[in-house]
């Protein structure tokens, strides 16, 4: 199923707004919702005190009648006022006239005034007693209220100050309506400019997708696609690092198919002409030395089919090594037992020497390949009745180092280093082979972190070839 980075970073960024607003809204709102409640708790007990400011004078003085009568005719209002941005509602008065009341109290409980909007009892019951007094909330009615209660310094008159609730709600919701419905509104326009925003970020990647697509399949040039985001650099870094593993794996089995080639049509070119020289044998001597030389040719063409395959699988681009912890005098000994039957034909002996407890972590087929190429190379050689020596020995700093002497001519120090190079073998040497086994012993000591040394030995008799196993490689004896 095919999963479109825009929709999901679209969904995931919009989620995100959403609850991220919703837990604003959430919070402004309970912020709202105090400061409007403090606000009209200040406003009530101001009103209050202006009323005990006005009214008190007045009914210490004289009966409260007058008083009760111009009350009540000042606060008959209109049934149609609903409009409070209209010039008759605030000539005539206010809605919210009817959702306020007030009242004033005795200390004998008697009710002295109260406005037309307030009932003929205590609005908050309670706070007759002068012990409870300020802020109370009441049911009055069908309707919750908050009332304000004050007593004068004489402790004769209370002043209850009273306003519906529904009155603060009211103003809280359009207050949350101002909040939300620009959310609201907002939230499709913020979608459409993120959606055009990734698609513009993501355009340079679709640049990187075509310019790859157009490639032909044998250009593996770096990529030129101008400035990148930070996000795409390493994107467009691997890919060019890519195409240049794969430019050198590609040059690579191009120079070893042309080799291969080369170093083939050899034997082969031998192979056909001494099966022509058999068939065109007159005695039985003649056709069996010409048969001999067919079975010469096809081994060396074997062996060298055989390396070229070892080599092949090599490849530090395709191999993938696994480690293990290997006792390196066995691993030696196994490969050495192979090569026995061929240092018995020629008559050379072969041994291994050195530590036994020696614990290496490799890649134990490719080291054990590498140890038999040296071993091989070595008895190639060594004349008859000379010797060939696999030395194992550990350093005191837990360096290991394997040995492969041998009593041949050796290799002149200026050379030494182009043996290792595939097909390349020295002048004049008469010794079968096909130039490999060097290259094949180097390229696993790459692939293994492995390095390898030639010198001649101080008699000028034999070459002495040394793998070093770094402390990366080598484990002591024991170690976990």
């Amino acid at each position: 199923m095919t999963v479109s980075i825009r929709r999901r970073l679209l969904a995931n960024l919009l989620v995100t707004i959403f609850f991220v607003s919703l837990i604003t809204l959430i919070l402004s709102y309970n912020d709202a919702r105090h400061e409007v409640q403090e606000l009209f708790d200040a406003q009530l007990a101001q009103s209050g005190r202006v009323l005990q400011a006005l009214l008190l004078p007045e009914l210490l003085v004289g009966p409260s009648s007058g008083l009760q009568d111009l009350l009540d005719r000042f606060t008959q209002l209109p049934d149609d006022i609903s409009n409070q941005y209209q010039i008759e509602a605030h000539a005539l008065g206010h809605e919210y006239e009817r959702k306020l009341a007030f009242q004033v109290w005795d200390s004998n409980k008697k009710l002295l005034l109260r406005s037309a909007t307030a009932p003929a009892t205590a609005l908050s019951a309670g706070a007759l007693d002068p012990a409870n007094r300020g802020f109370s909330d009441e049911v009055v009615g069908a309707y919750d209220w908050r009332v304000f209660s004050l007593w004068d310094e004489s402790q004769q008159h209370l002043i209850q100050v009273a306003e519906r609730y529904d009155v603060r709600d009211e103003l809280i919701t359009k207050i949350s309506r101002q909040l939300i419905t620009p959310s609201l509104i907002s939230l499709p326009f913020l979608g459409l400019m993120i959606w055009i925003g990734i698609g513009r970020g993501l355009r340079l990647i679709q640049r990187v997708a075509e310019e790859v697509t157009r490639r032909d399949p044998g250009y593996l040039e770096s990529m030129e696609v101008g400035p990148v985001p930070s996000e795409i650099k390493p994107l467009v870094g691997s890919l060019n690092h890519l195409f240049e593993r794969l430019k050198k794996a590609l040059e690579t089995e191009r120079q070893f198919t042309d080799d291969a080639a080369h170093e083939l049509r050899t034997p082969l070119a031998a192979l056909k002409t001494q099966a022509q020289v058999s068939l065109r044998a007159t005695d039985d001597t003649e056709r069996r030395q010409a048969l001999r030389q067919v079975v010469t040719s096809v081994d060396r063409a074997t062996h060298l089919v055989d390396q070229m395959l070892t080599l092949a699988r090599l490849d530090p681009a395709i191999t993938s090594l696994v480690r293990e912890k290997i006792n390196l005098h066995d691993l030696a000994a196994d490969a050495v037992a192979q090569l026995v039957p061929v240092a018995m034909q020629k008559k050379i002996e072969i041994a291994i020497t050195g530590a036994e407890d020696t614990v290496v972590f490799v890649e134990p087929v490719s080291v054990s390949i590498l140890i038999r190429n040296l071993a091989d190379n070595a008895i190639g050689y060594t004349p008859p009745q000379g010797e060939v020596v696999v030395n194992i020995e550990q350093q005191p700093g837990g360096q290991v180092i394997l040995s492969v002497t041998d009593s041949g001519p050796g290799i002149e120090p200026a050379l030494q280093g182009r043996v290792f190079d595939r097909f390349y073998r020295v002048s004049g040497n008469s010794t079968p082979g096909c130039g490999l086994g060097l290259s094949i012993v180097k390229r696993v000591a790459d692939l293994n972190g492995l390095r390898v040394d030639l010198k001649n030995r101080e008699n000028g008799n034999g070459l002495i070839a040394s793998v070093y196993f770094d402390n990366g490689a080598a484990l002591n004896h024991g170690a976990s």
